[in-house]
């Protein structure tokens, strides 16, 4: 049969980023209390696309993800960037892999256990001369406005907020260390159950520890640059403001 793809193509442009978006796969990761843990993930893969090619084939990247079937995981990140590479023929490859992380915590006062929610994502980029790869947590948290609390008789505003850091890394860490770097940051953590008992805790707790979004974000960077494991890092910080129509937003990286 033709193969339309591998055709010349005249227009003189190479292609960055070509390949498929949203693959729907099962992937394990590594959980500190029960081992691993099996999630469904959403993947992203693409390779660069020299300008004589017409397109790429897109089934290949299908192919390459199903050879490593059960093992998709950080230590063989690297090798299914480099099989994609060779199933298409391409100077470099990208991978962006996003699941949801789940948690057991206990409330603090009840003891009531539950499960929490944090998004993950794992991204990385290889070609014959380099590689990179990086680790992501989507962790969210409360926060209490020190200027509201200050001028205001009756209380203080707050807020959910949604805190995002990439960081690369020499050695293992543990995605729990991370998340915990995070809430510990805030104003307070989030449960997905509380009694009364725990919701005065940890509103009265939130109220004692008021927070901006950039003392959220610059609490963050002092704990990453005290641990030399972490060689880069990204921290974004949204908090969806209760009293604005509008978001407050701060972003540190470590260059």
């Amino acid at each position: 049969m033709i193969d339309i793809q591998s055709q010349k193509d005249f227009r003189n442009i190479n292609i960055k980023k070509v390949g498929v978006k949203n693959i729907k796969y099962p992937i394990i990761v590594l959980d500190r209390v029960r081992g691993t843990q099996l999630v469904n993930a959403s993947i992203n893969m693409y390779v660069n696309l020299p300008h004589h090619f017409k397109g790429t084939h897109m089934s290949r990247f299908i192919e390459a993800l199903n050879e490593f079937k059960g093992q998709i995981s950080i230590k063989t990140f690297q090798s299914i960037l480099e099989k994609t590479r060779q199933k298409l023929h391409a100077h470099s490859a990208h991978m962006e892999i996003e699941f949801a992380y789940f948690l057991e915590k206990t409330a603090p006062v009840s003891r009531a256990k539950s499960l929490m929610e944090y998004r993950c994502i794992f991204s990385g980029e290889s070609n014959a001369e380099d590689s990179d790869f990086q680790v992501g947590v989507v962790v969210p948290v409360t926060t209490v406005c020190p200027c509201s609390r200050e001028i205001s008789k009756y209380g203080a505003h707050n807020q959910r907020s949604i805190v995002t850091t990439k960081v690369r890394f020499k050695k293992f860490f543990w995605i729990e260390d991370l998340i915990k770097i995070v809430e510990d940051s805030a104003s307070g953590e989030l449960y997905s159950l509380l009694k009364r008992v725990d919701e005065k805790y940890v509103t009265e707790k939130a109220y004692e520890n008021p927070k901006f979004v950039e003392d959220v974000v610059r609490t963050i960077a002092v704990s990453l640059n005290k641990d030399d494991n972490f060689t880069w890092f990204c921290v974004e910080a949204e908090n969806f403001e209760s009293i604005h129509n509008h978001s407050a937003y701060a972003l540190v990286e470590k260059e």
